[in-house]
């Protein structure tokens, strides 16, 4: 990071507050904050900010943040983290399509068995979540072949994909052969994907089961039901990249799970230099008079 940050921000003091020499300056006076995993103390210190900065696209952890001022918040959007996540979304459908666990499993026995499988045609994708992230992994997952259905607390009109709000869950879900959740972490959001969702997704699709994929946020699932979700025969599969706590404790039965993918929550890394310049040119917008772009909605947490 120090590297990237050297050549970033031309002409402007930068403060690194990961440097000891900062730990104890005077912060007021400054005028915008980029933050991830602040001190405790930074607005305390930082009394003249004028927009905050999110290190990632998500935002509830700043949101949380003792102190947050009353000035712009704005998320991280960046074309290398949108398609990042898409390839991770695609990449993880179709390992289910494809029965990749049971090839896995299969390869390190030396077995030779041959699996019959449907085509991506025969399998509906819904998205939850129609966001920047979730329209274009949603779109490519189109690309692949796939059945695509999306789902939105407010309703989306998007080309040639029946879409669904909070009125229609139900409904949504009904269709749903493999769940990829991009939701952002709100009230209405934490625990969402638990035993009572799954059971509402569709059963005898052309998996046989259905699956979840999650690359949004950890407090939005339930761990404990997704493992007696796969247990019982309600999900046939999961992928992960978010946990309820990270990193994912090492005596966690999903690491062993015979029917989990899991990812370390990198299904989108931050680029640090696309996060750099998206400050940049964020900030170059506010001083030009200029609206910021991807401003939060604090009430909505998004």
């Amino acid at each position: 990071m120090c590297a990237a940050l050297a050549g970033a921000f031309a002409g402007r003091e930068v403060i690194n507050l990961a440097d000891a020499a900062h730990k104890t300056r005077d912060l007021s006076g400054i005028d915008y904050a980029l933050v991830w995993k602040p001190h405790a103390d930074l607005f305390e210190r930082a009394t003249d900010l004028k927009a905050v900065f999110s290190g990632g696209a998500g935002v509830d952890h700043v949101l949380n943040l003792p102190g947050l001022p009353d000035v712009p918040l704005v998320r991280f959007v960046d074309r290398s983290l949108t398609t990042r996540m898409s390839e991770w979304a695609v990449m993880q459908c179709l390992m289910h399509l494809r029965q990749m666990k049971a090839y896995d499993a299969q390869q390190r026995k030396a077995v030779w068995n041959p699996l019959s499988q449907p085509e991506a045609r025969e399998v509906t994708v819904g998205v939850m979540g129609l966001g920047v992230l979730g329209q274009d992994a949603a779109f490519k997952l189109q690309i692949m072949g796939f059945n695509v259905i999306g789902w939105s607390r407010t309703k989306k009109e998007l080309k040639g994909m029946e879409t669904f709000d909070s009125g229609a869950l139900d409904a949504f879900l009904a269709q749903t052969d493999i769940l990829v959740g991009l939701l952002p972490l709100t009230d209405d959001t934490r625990g969402l994907f638990n035993l009572a969702l799954f059971k509402t997704l569709r059963q005898g699709g052309a998996l046989g089961k259905p699956v979840f994929v999650n690359a949004g946020r950890g407090g939005s699932q339930v761990e404990a039901d997704i493992l007696q979700a796969l247990d019982e025969g309600i999900l046939g599969g999961a992928s992960l990249d978010v946990f309820e706590a990270e990193p994912l404790a090492q005596d966690s039965a999903l690491w062993s799970h015979p029917g989990i993918f899991i990812t370390p929550h990198t299904a989108a890394d931050s680029d640090i230099r696309s996060l750099f310049a998206h400050v940049e040119e964020q900030i170059e917008r506010h001083e030009n008079g200029l609206p910021l772009e991807h401003t939060v909605n604090r009430k909505l947490g998004y």
